[in-house]
């Protein structure tokens, strides 16, 4: 609605995970920078965890194209699969099988040895090329602890040197319970990085709202004055889904104002609609006098 108005090629706040929005915060540029040294060092298990709405997906697209053509890669981002579903998502992700059934070639359903011996065998044809394979699956927290077992199983296909198989776990931060729950304890010793992503400072709000605008083609055309800015980061907590939300109901209030002058007044009410409270108002006179002020 408000995309004409304001000159943009497209939604900057929109909450689809579009890689080329990915804003790197010093949290997420550590976070990719891992992952990329743990797919060259040939690492096992690695492990991405973050609160809900920190950006944990649109991390996961942008490594996909940040990896050479050597590297083979699966995004799963249905966690509830069973470990025979697991096995056909990968495959056909890797481009090993087609969509649909767990065949090859038209033949008869591939049964849970079939379809990790089609893994094996794919994985040791990349050992002369030096091919390697990363799995990526995302909400990992909703796993079934027997597919997480079977995960296991599958990190021992490997050579006298090296694995053939690395997989990156990712999900919310009770991922990390969950994988030191007694019936994990082996898969858990297997991981050799782990990492959590944090939110997004005051100054990193500030800086990713400017990335998003300047994306988007619309960053001259429209401005967030500081104060909007200090009150983005206070109602967000600095979860850049809860900022885009925040940010896009602001452009609208704006837009219905006819104004490219995004202040406070305009987030307070976008936040108001959205229910989304400062949370350090309480120690703040500031956002208390903005909050108390509109509720008069």
């Amino acid at each position: 609605m408000y995309e004409q108005y304001y000159g943009f090629a497209e939604k900057p706040f929109s909450l689809t995970p579009d890689p080329k929005y990915l804003y790197r915060s010093e949290s997420h540029a550590n976070a990719l920078e891992l992952l990329l040294y743990a797919i060259e060092r040939r690492e096992g298990f690695v492990v991405i965890t973050g609160d809900i709405g920190t950006g944990k997906t649109t991390l996961c697209r942008a490594l996909l194209e940040q990896t050479d053509q050597k590297t083979f890669t699966a995004l799963l981002l249905n966690p509830f699969l069973s470990e025979e579903d697991l096995l056909k998502a990968i495959l056909q992700d890797l481009g090993v099988l087609s969509r649909g059934e767990g065949r090859v070639g038209g033949g008869p359903p591939l049964s849970k040895q079939d379809l990790v011996n089609t893994l094996h065998d794919f994985l040791l044809s990349l050992v002369p090329i030096g091919g390697r394979t990363v799995v990526i699956i995302d909400e990992a927290q909703n796993l079934p602890l027997a597919v997480l077992e079977q995960i296991r199983i599958l990190s021992n296909l490997e050579t006298n040197k090296e694995k053939l198989l690395q997989i990156i776990l990712v999900g919310q931060l009770n991922l990390v319970s969950l994988l030191r729950s007694p019936e994990l304890r082996q898969l858990d010793q297997r991981v050799s990085i782990r990492y959590q992503l944090k939110a997004l400072t005051e100054e990193e709000v500030g800086a990713y709202v400017s990335h998003r605008l300047a994306i988007a083609s619309g960053a001259s055309s429209v401005v967030f004055t500081p104060n909007a800015l200090r009150l983005v980061h206070a109602c967000s907590g600095g979860i850049p889904r809860l900022v885009n939300m925040l940010c896009d109901r602001s452009l609208l209030g704006g837009y219905s104002a006819q104004t490219t002058r995004i202040d406070e007044d305009i987030v307070a009410t976008a936040a108001e609609a959205l229910d989304l409270k400062p949370a350090i108002a309480e120690s703040s006179s500031w956002f208390t006098h903005l909050f108390g002020r509109r509720r008069r």
